[in-house]
């Protein structure tokens, strides 16, 4: 599979299409200035709305709430298909190893199926002829273990009561292409969540059939994934979680997806789920959980992976790793998956909207909605999820007061009353938690 990382960044295709064979040059007619390509996803000065009206070929009503330094969602997507096994419509990032996401209005299903559900991988897939569920074993052991044993699936099934959860997964850098400066890694604009049913056991009556001696703290998990080195020596990622989230009844070891084998490339034939958390804890292709007296060191545990500073810090900072802490529970975030960004909309019809909402170990609260960026919000229904953990879905209609280019904007409340940013909040060195209202472009005509 080839790489895409040489391709146009979205922007630059958007302006392209607009302005034809000279993308540098569109920037500047838009932006009014010469351009950085690596600072291309953003800050759009006010003196060229009149160009961006222009270009979008409509009036923009409400403009002059519009924050600065962003690029309207009209410019910002891309539709980039490309092909993976058992996979519809989702955008590569890089193939080495395998990270692809999908479009927001592909992920409008109440329950993500296996075909739109995002790839992220930290190293190589294993070879499929190895990912055979009768022979696949998984061992349990640690230093706080009372009693290792080694599983198979089969005693897994038989042993353990079965549960099935739907369960939101989200990277812990969706979002990431939003930051600026830009952060390391992958690029991942909104699609790199999830919220599919899972079926297996709960990993607490497994650890517990095992024994948890009352100086265990975390647990670890290992996968059969190789690192992208090929080293068979090296891991590709070991992560876990503290005691108290590994216990929880939604915590489990699954095999199945919407009643089906787990898909490969989503960790066939076991793998480890806690939802609400990075998805970076919910290890595939599991092959060993170890019950631990420490933070589990596994690889990709130390900061500055899947961490955040402690305290704010000015963009660019470089931050010690003494000063990070492991991100734990997933802040509040929402998705707008219909309709489909850019369309066009008649005036004076109501346009229905609808999506997702998820907190991370929280529920969401409410769900607002604006036309005029975010000087006025609308609030719309918002339905109790399917169990814990799982996204809620929400729903709506919309009018506009009058022709011109519009954007809608989607802003979840938490439990505990915290709202998403309207725009990217604080930054961090490694570009996660980037929960900023999700926003898509409608021209009513």
């Amino acid at each position: 599979m080839a790489s895409n990382s040489n391709k146009q960044p979205p922007e630059q295709r958007g302006l392209h299409e607009l302005y034809g064979e000279d993308p540098i040059k569109a920037d500047e007619q838009l932006w009014g200035r010469e351009t950085d390509p690596n600072s291309r996803r953003g800050f759009l000065r006010r003196s060229g709305l009149l160009a961006m009206a222009t270009a979008l070929g409509a009036s923009i009503p409400f403009a002059k709430n519009m924050p600065a330094g962003l690029i309207p969602a009209a410019f910002a997507q891309s539709d980039e298909p490309f092909s993976l096994p058992g996979k519809e419509g989702l955008v590569v990032l890089n193939d080495r190893p395998i990270n692809a996401e999908t479009p927001p209005h592909l992920l409008d299903d109440e329950i993500t199926p296996a075909k739109h559900m995002f790839v992220r991988n930290n190293g190589l897939v294993p070879n499929i002829e190895t990912l055979n569920p009768d022979n696949w074993t998984l061992e349990i052991g640690g230093e706080s273990c009372e009693t290792p044993r080694i599983f198979t699936i089969a005693d897994l099934k038989a042993q353990f009561e079965h549960h099935s959860y739907q369960l939101t997964v989200e990277c812990g850098g969706n979002g990431r292409s939003e930051y600026v400066p830009a952060a390391s890694g992958n690029q991942w604009t909104t699609g790199a969540v999830a919220s599919p049913k899972f079926t297996g056991v709960r990993l607490r009556d497994v650890l517990e059939a095992c024994g948890i001696k009352k100086d265990a703290v975390y647990i670890g998990y290992y996968g059969a994934d190789l690192h992208p080195s090929g080293d068979p020596s090296r891991e590709s990622i070991s992560r876990g979680v503290p005691m108290s989230k590994a216990l929880e009844d939604e915590t489990l070891i699954a095999w199945a997806m919407n009643d089906e084998d787990l898909p490969v490339l989503n960790g066939h034939p076991l793998r480890l789920v806690c939802g609400g958390w990075p998805a970076s804890t919910s290890g595939k292709w599991l092959k060993k959980i170890v019950i631990r007296n420490q933070v589990h060191d596994g690889n990709k545990m130390a900061a500055p992976s899947y961490s955040v500073p402690k305290y704010p810090v000015a963009p660019g900072t470089q931050v010690p790793n003494e000063d990070m802490e492991i991100i734990q529970s997933m802040p509040v975030k929402s998705l707008i998956t219909f309709p489909k960004t850019g369309i066009s909309h008649q005036l004076g019809q109501p346009l229905a909207v609808r999506g997702h909402a998820w907190a991370g170990d929280l529920s969401v609260s409410e769900l607002h909605l604006s036309i005029d960026f975010g000087a006025t919000w609308h609030k719309a229904d918002l339905r109790k999820p399917a169990n814990r953990l799982a996204w809620q879905h929400w729903q709506s209609e919309l009018s506009f007061p009058e022709k011109g280019y519009y954007e809608i904007w989607a802003k979840a409340v938490d439990s505990n009353g915290k709202a998403q940013p309207m725009v990217v909040p604080g930054w961090n060195p490694k570009g996660y938690l980037n929960n900023a209202c999700h926003r898509i472009a409608v021209q009513v005509i």
